[in-house]
């Protein structure tokens, strides 16, 4: 009875707290946003989700080292090909050893993005780049440029963008298909092809809306969105997370050393 309880409240308070993008929009709408020299948003900063993403992108109960969430995904549910179902579950069962995550290999995106640790952006007229506490990974998005031809497969990707309004739109393909959407498995392969919209609702607050495409693991395009939240801490710095590897029960090894 306990743990129920437990779960229904955690569930409640989810329910809650991820309400609060729209109220947030409402709040911070007609508020000015920080813009650079060119006129376009600024969007320097240390920012932060604040939601379950990381475990699991569809609606999901809490577990052991799991917090309850209503999910980030449109209408609720990945449409997954029936073969790529079960794949999805396979991974599921099997996730604490098959997440890559777990190998300390790079999350890739969409994941890196709402990992549960801070970010920070850097922002000139030519390229934004995103530096991640986590592991110390680093996106690079060059604007108004094309992406290389021909076929790479790249751990994050290979990201390019351009000014829509006060949107920065993101587009992101070169994927190799060895890292997973989160910890409960969900997965693409190396065809999967993302449009990023960074959206400035306000001078500390993104919305962050994806568009994941990828005919191989899904039977349409899909879309998850969430909110960035700006860090205004005094003196905040980015930390160093360094990821140890699963080798087996109670077992693990640094990757990295300081």
């Amino acid at each position: 009875m306990r743990n129920w309880l437990v779960d229904v409240g955690i569930v409640a308070a989810s329910i809650v707290f991820l309400a609060m993008p729209a109220e947030v929009a409402a709040q911070t709408s007609g508020m000015t946003i920080p813009r650079t020299p060119d006129g376009h948003p600024d969007l320097s900063g240390i920012w932060q989700v604040l939601n379950t993403a990381a475990w699991d992108l569809e609606p999901h109960i809490a577990r052991p080292d799991v917090p309850a969430g209503i999910g980030v995904v449109e209408n609720g549910q990945i449409p997954y090909t029936p073969a790529a179902l079960a794949k999805k579950k396979e991974n599921y069962e099997n996730r604490a050893t098959l997440d890559p995550d777990r190998k300390c290999f790079l999350p890739g995106v969409p994941r890196v993005m709402y990992m549960p640790f801070p970010f920070q952006i850097v922002q000139t007229p030519t390229l934004v780049t995103f530096l991640f506490e986590y592991v110390h990974a680093v996106r690079n998005i060059f604007m108004n440029s094309p992406h290389p031809a021909g076929r790479i497969e790249w751990w994050m990707g290979d990201s390019r963008g351009r000014w829509e309004g006060d949107t920065l739109v993101v587009d992101v393909v070169h994927f190799n298909a060895d890292t997973w959407l989160d910890k409960a498995g969900n997965f693409h392969s190396e065809e999967m092809h993302l449009v990023e919209r960074f959206t400035p609702i306000g001078p500390d607050y993104i919305d962050y809306e994806v568009t994941v495409e990828d005919p191989k693991v899904f039977t349409r395009p899909w879309k998850t969105s969430m909110i960035l939240y700006r860090h205004k801490e005094r003196n905040l710095r980015l930390l160093e997370y360094e990821c140890y590897s699963f080798e087996g029960p109670e077992i693990y090894k640094p990757i990295h050393t300081p």
